[in-house]
Parts: structure tokens; C-alpha cells; sequence
């Protein structure tokens, strides 16, 4: 063995070592032999070959259903293959619309043009290294993937984030939207949610807009100086009303395959979850004339922003906007990817998946994360070929069209509804590396099991990745959680260990989670990141800000193999329902605060009750889980484990959005990427409808019991 060998290896058997010191690892009667294999496995993943996948992966713009995106469906397939995956690509036919014409103009009273764009993205060449990509005459114009075509001209009015409590405060002001061209910025919610309350309220059109508050100078250098968004990046993004559903607008429920017929599909564009107004991005260069020049009454506080002048509400003549776009709508084709091992029970599968499609090159969103899987995927066929199968059957995932309404994975998973009701994971990574601060979400029943395989991996600072991952949150955790009772917050963490957050929508374990509960964690490494969906996230930026040596790469590769490896593998299912239950009990309880202090009557009893019992549920298989013997029914066991999951879930889905089934997590409907607890009954609050909430307490109670049952059974 050179030096050069044991100097790569020492960070991995240090980690081994730490290891062996530990009796047992939660799911397994003995580690011994998995630690092992665990060993073997990060030895494989590769920096180099990490950064070599993620040139190759970005060299070309590759939107969804393009020539250069099917380039990259191949490459992909090329390399599950060479690792000994049984792979294939799966086509879909599916609804997508691309620019033809995108014209914003805005004038003054006096007709004077104020901006016409949207100026192309651009960066002065001569300046800190320039961006040797944003010249690539296959860039596409920004857009907003799901915008309807339109031509109109209307006033104009900002509503700050575009927020349900901001489009609330314009009404108190006595500022309507009816008929206007409304202005907002990115963040506070998803953009689909502007523009579904914008529309909600009359108005025409929508322009969202980045404000250097958010992620440009106000933050940092701009790129190429720094990772901060320069003057002209545009977040080009999917308006698609997410929280109705996801996935192909013309098919929810059912697959998007080639061979579906026109006549199954609905074509009615008022039954889509897409607006019916047209919507863009725009630069703040392109924004900041329009905002400039409004006038009416200054915007109310925290509604200022970061461009050099005073913010006003608008909605007079002083600006009006004219925007032409022209959208194709056509079905398209896309290109999943899916690599198999199968295992001793092809039956409960382990699904890890990554999104391959990107606004242009997408080199930190996705392939940041498809290069780290890929690497996965390198180090498990090593595996393979030392004679390692895996208890459980294993499938990877490289899913296309995410961008524009998690399509590729929702289209994937609606297909294979009755397979993945016995799956017992979906494994997320989307932004794999944008920076060196690991983050992960989940399902509460898989938070310790995020915990667990962190520590055996070791993190480019030193240490394990737990290790950082509880530093960093510990030097700012007042900043990193909230405490709106709304949203997920890990109660069931104390101070001393990391807290995970709560799958809301965004990504691709959406339809896996929400619309079938198949246990879901998603896996990142955060970090500056202010070139999201922009021309400028490409390969240049990702190597001056992100990772410049891949060394992040090769951790995320590491631990979502592990993730893989040991779901597979374990015997016994590491889903942890004790937490499970201090969750919901916690979730519960702040709902019932909630409703008091809303004045909505409502009567808790049933459901405080199926709350405890869950939680007490957990705790007894928790016990019979962590007390392994040769007697154990681990079939029965497991059996139990997963069925618990799904019977969270509601045939009749939450109140508007039937599509979303789980009853303790869903995106809000006006917030689309954060996650609502209990949703049905916190909606419920807010919508101040107590014969509806209390229906949704009913239904909540059900699956509580229900899934208290099946857990209860176990244990007898």
C-alpha cells in the first residue's frame, strides 16, 4: 500500500475503528459484518471521478426533453451499467411548454420607456475570470416553466414576496391587484404560489423578480467576484401549482406514458394545475426601473429591499408593463433512468433517486447531487463484484423534468404505485453540494437513521460529517429554527443533537412520500449558493465557490451510499416510531393552541388520545426492536413497520388537493415548499372553518389509531 493510498484511506478506517467500538447500530442483531462492508464501500467513491462526472454532466445547457439532455440520460445509463446495475431508460411523454417569445417592456405616464428586456445574462468577460458558459447560444430565454402565453399591458403593483399575510396587507392598504400587473420577489414561498394567490385575486400578470437582498450584493461579493447573484441573473423556475399536485399537469394520478392516448389526458388548461395568467422572471437590472418609478404610498416595513431608492406600492399610471409571451405548449419526451440490484426480497425495494434536468447547466442544482450519486453507484458496484447482494432489492434513479413539477419521478412513481407500496425508503439528493454545510430532512421515523450513518462518515473538516453537521447548527441555532407551530421543527431533538428538518415539496420524494408515505429522507451540503436556476450555475462557479476539489462530493457520495447499504441490508427496519409519536403529539398540541387563540371551537379529546397511543406504540416496538434475538419474526416485524407508514395516509387526500394523502405532512397550499404539519387541520385553522377541521381531526385520529394498531399487533 503507497502512502498515498493509506493517506486516502486513514479518514475511512478511523471512522471503521469508531465503529467497531460501538455494540450495535439500530436495525441490526450484529454490525460486525456490515461495518465492513460499509468500510469497503467508502473506500471506493472518488473525488476525481466525482468532479470528472459533473464537467461532463454541465458542459451543455440541458433542459428537459432536449437533445443535450438525453446526452446525459445516456451517460448515466453508461455508468450504472459499467457498475453492474441492471439498467434501462424509461421514456415519457409528457406536457411541457418552451419559450418562443418572451418581450417585458414598462413605460412611464409620458410613455417614456423605462426597461425592455429581459436583458440577457451577463457578466463582463474581463472582469475576476468572466464565465466562459453564458454565451451558449442553446441558453434559453428565462422563463417560467408552466406560464401561460399572454399579451397584456397593465399597472403595476409590488406585493413583496408574494405571500397569502403580503397579497392580505395590499387589501387592508386598499391596494387591489384586479386587473394589474403584479411585481414580487423570490422567497417566502414558492413561485407557483405568488402567482397561484395573484391569480386567486384577478390579477393579470406576474413578474418575480431576485432583489439583491435575497441573494445578490446585499449578501456578498457578486459572482464572478463572489457566489453572489451579478445584476442580470434571472431564477428561471416552474410556476406549476405544486401544492395541487405534481408531476405532468394533463395526467394526476396516473402515468404519462408514450403510448397514453390524447383522449385519457386532460386537456380543459382550467382543470390544470397551471396558471391561467402569464408570469416571468426577471433580473433585478430588469426590475429595477419598474420598482424605481412606482409611486403611491411607501411599502409597509420589511417590504423594502436592497435597491437604491425608496420602495412604493404602485398601482397608478406612473408605470405600466407590457408582456408578450409566447409559450409552446407540446408533449415532449423525457428520459428517466433507472439502475436495479436486485436483492433476496424483490419486494421491498430501496429507492435512492437524484433529478438530472436543469434550467441551463445546473452544475450545484442537480448534477452537483447526480454526480455524487454516481459515485454512490461506483462504490456499490465494487461491492457487487466482491460477491456483497443485498437483502433488499435496490433501484437508483436519475429522474428528468424535476424543473418544471417533479415529472420524470412523479410519472415514475405513479407507474409503479402497487410495487412501491412495499418499498422502505425513497432517498433524496437534489443540490448535493453547494457548499460545505451538510443539511438533511425526513420522515421522523428515519431522523435517527440520518443521525447514525453521519457518524461513520468522515466529513472534509475533520471529524465525522455529525460532527460539523452539530457544530454548525449549534453556532446559529436560534437562526435555523423557527417557531411557527405551522412548520416542522424536530421537537423530538434536544440541544445536543442535530435537528432535521421536515420534507415539505420542492424535490422528487414528494409523490413517494405524500402521495404513497413511503419513508423519505433528502441529503445536501449548503452552502453561499447565489446563482440558483441562473445561467451561472455552471461548472466555473461550482469550482470557484463550491468544491473546488470535490472533497464534498465524495462525502455526499459517501453518505448516501450508506443510506443505500444500510436499508438494504438491515434486519430489522431502522424506522424509529418513538420518535414518530413525539412529533405528531407535539403537532397536535400546538394545533390545539393554535385553534384557541384563533377563536376556531374545536374538540381535541379524539385525537390527543390517538396521539398518545401512537406515541406509547412506538415505544413498545422501539423496545422489541433494540432486543434482537433468533426468535425475532422479522418478516412480521418489519411487515408492521412499513404498513404503519401507509396507514398515515387518506384515500380521500387533504381538503382542494385530494392528489396529497399524508395526513401528518404536506407543502401548504400557500406555501408550496415548506412543509405544513398536520395539514388538513392547520389549514383548517386558518382558513377559520371549524366543521372542515374538525372533519380532518376525525380523519387524523383514524390513521393514528390505525397505524397504532398495526404497530400494537406487532408486539403481542
Amino acid at each position: 500500500m503507497n502512502a498515498r493510498r493509506l493517506a486516502y484511506l486513514l479518514p475511512v478506517l478511523s471512522a471503521t475503528l469508531a465503529l467497531a467500538q460501538t455494540p450495535t447500530v439500530f436495525g441490526y442483531a450484529n454490525f460486525s459484518q456490515q461495518a465492513k462492508w460499509d468500510a469497503d464501500f467508502m473506500a471506493i467513491p472518488s473525488a476525481k471521478l466525482a468532479g470528472e462526472h459533473l464537467k461532463t454532466l454541465t458542459a451543455e445547457p440541458h433542459w428537459a426533453s432536449s437533445p443535450e439532455d438525453y446526452k446525459t440520460a445516456q451517460y448515466v445509463a453508461e455508468k450504472f451499467k459499467a457498475a453492474g446495475l441492471q439498467t434501462e431508460i424509461v421514456p415519457f411523454r409528457v406536457w411541457l411548454n418552451k419559450p418562443v417569445k418572451i418581450e417585458i417592456t414598462a413605460s412611464d405616464a409620458a410613455g417614456h420607456q423605462l426597461m425592455s428586456g429581459p436583458t440577457p445574462e451577463h457578466v463582463d468577460p474581463t472582469a475576476y475570470g468572466g464565465d466562459p458558459y453564458q454565451d451558449d447560444k442553446r441558453i434559453l430565454p428565462a422563463f417560467n416553466g408552466s406560464s401561460a402565453s399572454g399579451d397584456i399591458t397593465a399597472q403595476v403593483v409590488y406585493a413583496n414576496y408574494g405571500t397569502l399575510a403580503d397579497f392580505d396587507q395590499l387589501d387592508k392598504l386598499g391596494i387591489s391587484v384586479k386587473d394589474k400587473i403584479v411585481i414580487v420577489r423570490y422567497g417566502g414561498n414558492f413561485r407557483g404560489v405568488k402567482v397561484y394567490i395573484a391569480q386567486q385575486r384577478g390579477a393579470k400578470g406576474v413578474l418575480i423578480y431576485s432583489d439583491p437582498a435575497d441573494d445578490g450584493y446585499a449578501k456578498g461579493d457578486m459572482y464572478p467576484r463572489g457566489p453572489y447573484r451579478p445584476a442580470s441573473g434571472v431564477q428561471r423556475g416552474s410556476v406549476q401549482f405544486l401544492p395541487i399536485h405534481s408531476g405532468d399537469a394533463t395526467t394526476p394520478g396516473f402515468a404519462s406514458t408514450v403510448d397514453l392516448p390524447d383522449s385519457k389526458r386532460i386537456t380543459d388548461r382550467a382543470l390544470l394545475n397551471q396558471p391561467s395568467i402569464p408570469s416571468n422572471p426577471l433580473s433585478y437590472l430588469d426590475a429595477s426601473p419598474i420598482l424605481e418609478h412606482l409611486d403611491g404610498a411607501p411599502v409597509p416595513h420589511g417590504w423594502q429591499g436592497a435597491l437604491p431608492f425608496t420602495y412604493h406600492l404602485g398601482g397608478t399610471a406612473a408605470v405600466t408593463v407590457h408582456m408578450n409571451l409566447v409559450q409552446d405548449y407540446q408533449y415532449r419526451t423525457i428520459w428517466d433512468v433507472i439502475g436495479k440490484i436486485p436483492g433476496d426480497d424483490d419486494t421491498s425495494w430501496v429507492v435512492a433517486g437524484n433529478h438530472r434536468d436543469a434550467w441551463v447547466y445546473g452544475a450545484v442544482d442537480p448534477n452537483s447531487g447526480t454526480a455524487a450519486m454516481l459515485e454512490t453507484v461506483h462504490g456499490i458496484g465494487d461491492l457487487l463484484k466482491k460477491g456483497w447482494k443485498p437483502k433488499r432489492t435496490i433501484l437508483f434513479a436519475s429522474w428528468d423534468a424535476e424543473e418544471e413539477g417533479l415529472i420524470g419521478s412523479t410519472e415514475w412513481v405513479e407507474l409503479h404505485a402497487p410495487e412501491l407500496a412495499h418499498a422502505v425508503a425513497y432517498f433524496n439528493t437534489d443540490v448535493g453540494v453547494g457548499g460545505p454545510n451538510f443539511s438533511a430532512s425526513a420522515v421522523p421515523s428515519l431522523k435517527q437513521f440520518i443521525r447514525e450513518v453521519t457518524t461513520e462518515v468522515p466529513s472534509p473538516k475533520g471529524g465525522t460529517v455529525y460532527d460539523q453537521w452539530l457544530n454548525d447548527q449549534q453556532a446559529d441555532r436560534a437562526a435555523a429554527h423557527g417557531d411557527n407551530p405551522l412548520f416542522g421543527h424536530d421537537p423530538s431533538a434536544s440541544n445536543a443533537e442535530v435537528h432535521i428538518g421536515t420534507l415539505g415539496s420542492g424535490s422528487d420524494f414528494t409523490p413517494f412520500i405524500q402521495h404513497l408515505g413511503v419513508p423519505s429522507t433528502d441529503i445536501g451540503s449548503d452552502g453561499p449558493y447565489g446563482v440558483y436556476h441562473s445561467v451561472f450555475d455552471n461548472y466555473n462557479w461550482f469550482i470557484k465557490f463550491a468544491d473546488p476539489t470535490f472533497v464534498y462530493e465524495q462525502q455526499q457520495a459517501r453518505v448516501f451510499g450508506l443510506e443505500v447499504l444500510h436499508m438494504a441490508d438491515t434486519d430489522v427496519l431502522p424506522y424509529d416510531y418513538r420518535l414518530y409519536g413525539t412529533e405528531v403529539v407535539h403537532y397536535i398540541d400546538a394545533a390545539q393552541k393554535r385553534a384557541a387563540s384563533e377563536k376556531v371551537s374545536l374538540d381535541f379529546t379524539a385525537a390527543n388520545a390517538a396521539a398518545k397511543r401512537f406515541a406509547a406504540a412506538g415505544e413498545a416496538i422501539h423496545k422489541l426492536q433494540t432486543n434482537l434475538t433468533s426468535q425475532t419474526a422479522y418478516t412480521t416485524l418489519n411487515t408492521a413497520l412499513r404498513n404503519a407508514e401507509t396507514a398515515l395516509l387518506s384515500d380521500a387526500g387533504l381538503p382542494h388537493r385530494p392528489w396529497y394523502r399524508h395526513l401528518i405532512y404536506a407543502p401548504g397550499e400557500y406555501t408550496g415548499y415548506a412543509a405544513v404539519v398536520i395539514p388538513g387541520v392547520n389549514e383548517g385553522i386558518d382558513a377559520h372553518d371549524a366543521p372542515r377541521t374538525q372533519l380532518q381531526l376525525t380523519a387524523l385520529t383514524t390513521a393514528l389509531n390505525n397505524a397504532s394498531t398495526i404497530l400494537e399487533t406487532a408486539t403481542h
